[in-house]
């Protein structure tokens, strides 16, 4: 019974954009991680088909469950390995199994296929082809990449050394190499499971997916600097960030769930950082110009966004919904990034700005970064990666995105924004003396006076510049003085002539 209700309200979150699949299923503290977590992602996989046979048995009329609720009682019937609970709930799907049973073989006939695999939508199916590997970043707070690498040889894997091109990441067996674009990074084969090992347990190693490892990486703040994580659950960018920061400095993360916040604290206990200052806190809420902020120099941004990427949930997360539906849905996502975004560029010493999703989505990527340059001229894009195999759609090939086909990691998108400094900006404007713009007629501008100044016969204008009467002189003084040059001048070009 526990384990139907607990994955019924994990599916329910995950359809609702309120967290990544893996993260709800391990947060949940249930006892068998396992099981559960197969039993919700299998759920997840045949979301559609699952709904066209509830539907069509009016099962939910019937039972007066509720369609998470049924939808994983109904996978493990037909799909699983057979209900594993009793009383009144296997009761009454079994008395409707029967009708299940035959609304899957009506989807079967329609769709002329014959193993429930082949229900999959197309997208599904190629992600099985495209398993990814299983990332191991290494956590540098607590020990260094050798010595996790000589651990896990005694435990029998083989090293292969580094990844040189992404094809090296494709790994079978008890293998590993390490990652080609991020150092701290360990990839072994899809699936080799390292929740019960001692490593993760003590905080060495933190699982992560190659994708979510980019925004920290890329905005790398310097040792001793402060940094805001905007919307830091469930933490592991912000373990990510302090490890960079070798757990100096300090470290402003917030998140307004407080669930998933006291989740990251004790995850971050783990990890070993003590640079950091949590706060159950809307970002939009926090003040930039407060004094506690007044050294921040990078921000981490990853809003709540549709999770388009997570391929768990890539295929079928419109599956349940109308077009237009989707279309609100993004539309509103995509307001609430921008505003976080142009909120996160208002700390008075900003120097660099990684913003980030889990999306797929033109909408919250290319577009809210677009929008954002507008209505923030004095920032610019900094270009990623050039190696990097995935760019930014156009406009806007400076930002990276990641895929499962392209660079064997969920689907991701990063930006990287940084202020102009001073000196860029003036290059790119004529430079004046403090003199000078001091001298510079009110109704003039530079760019208006400068062809004046360094245009023509140079020799004439230096002349013109010498018998400009100078301050204090009064009009006869000034006529005496010219005339007094004027026979100097005469007499020299005499002189010449003899």
């Amino acid at each position: 019974m526990a384990l139907y209700l607990k994955a019924a309200q994990i599916l329910e979150k995950a359809e609702k954009k309120q967290g990544a699949l893996k993260t709800l299923v391990y947060d949940s503290r249930f006892p068998n991680i396992k099981q559960l977590f197969a039993l919700v992602c299998e759920t997840q996989k045949y979301s559609s088909v699952l709904r066209d046979i509830i539907e069509s048995t009016k099962l939910l009329k019937l039972t007066k469950l509720k369609m998470p609720l049924a939808k994983v009682l109904v996978y493990d019937l037909l799909m699983g390995q057979g209900l594993k609970c009793g009383g009144s709930w296997k009761s009454a799907m079994m008395k409707h199994r029967p009708r299940l049973q035959a609304a899957l073989a009506r989807i079967k006939v329609k769709q002329k296929v014959s193993r429930n695999e082949d229900l999959l939508p197309a997208g599904t199916q190629q992600s099985d082809e495209h398993r990814l590997p299983r990332y191991v970043r290494v956590n540098t707070l607590k020990t260094t990449v050798e010595d996790v690498m000589d651990y896990v040889k005694r435990d029998g894997f083989t090293y292969l050394g580094e990844a040189v091109r992404l094809d090296d990441l494709n790994l079978k067996g008890k293998k590993f190499v390490r990652d080609l674009h991020l150092p701290e990074l360990l990839a072994f084969p899809p699936k080799t499971d390292f929740h019960d090992h001692f490593l993760y347990k003590a905080g060495h190693i933190i699982l992560q997916d190659k994708a979510s490892c980019l925004p920290a990486h890329l905005l790398n703040p310097p040792p001793g600097s402060h940094v805001v994580d905007a919307c830091a659950a469930p933490g592991n960018k912000t373990s990510h960030l302090a490890a960079i920061m070798r757990n100096t400095g300090r470290l402003f993360a917030f998140d307004l769930d407080a669930q998933r916040l006291a989740t990251m604290s004790t995850l971050l206990l783990r990890a070993g950082l003590t640079c950091h200052q949590l706060a159950n806190q809307d970002f939009l809420k926090v003040d930039p110009d407060s004094p506690q902020y007044k050294d921040v120099e990078y921000v981490l941004l990853d809003p709540s966004c549709s999770g388009s990427g997570m391929v768990c949930l890539r295929d079928n997360a419109t599956a349940d919904q109308k077009e237009e539906e989707e279309e609100a849905r993004l539309a509103r996502l995509a307001s609430f990034q921008l505003r976080c975004l142009n909120h996160g560029l208002r700390f008075p010493r900003l120097k660099r700005l990684v913003y980030s999703t889990c999306s797929i989505h033109r909408q919250e990527n290319e577009e809210v970064v677009a929008a954002c340059l507008q209505q923030n001229p004095s920032f610019r894009l900094v270009h990623l990666l050039p190696q990097w195999p995935e760019r930014g759609l156009e406009p806007l090939p400076q930002c990276l995105r990641a895929s499962a086909t392209k660079t064997l990691t969920h689907g991701f998108f990063v930006a990287l924004l940084e202020k102009h400094s001073a000196a860029a900006s003036a290059k790119q404007q004529p430079v004046l003396q403090k003199s000078d713009a001091a001298a510079t007629p009110s109704g003039l501008s530079v760019m208006e006076e400068e062809p004046a100044a360094s245009g023509g016969n140079s020799e004439a204008s230096d002349s013109e510049e010498r018998l400009t009467p100078t301050a204090g002189e009064t009009d006869s003084q000034s006529t005496k003085r010219k005339k007094r040059k004027r026979k100097k001048k005469k007499k020299k070009a005499t002189e010449k002539a003899e």
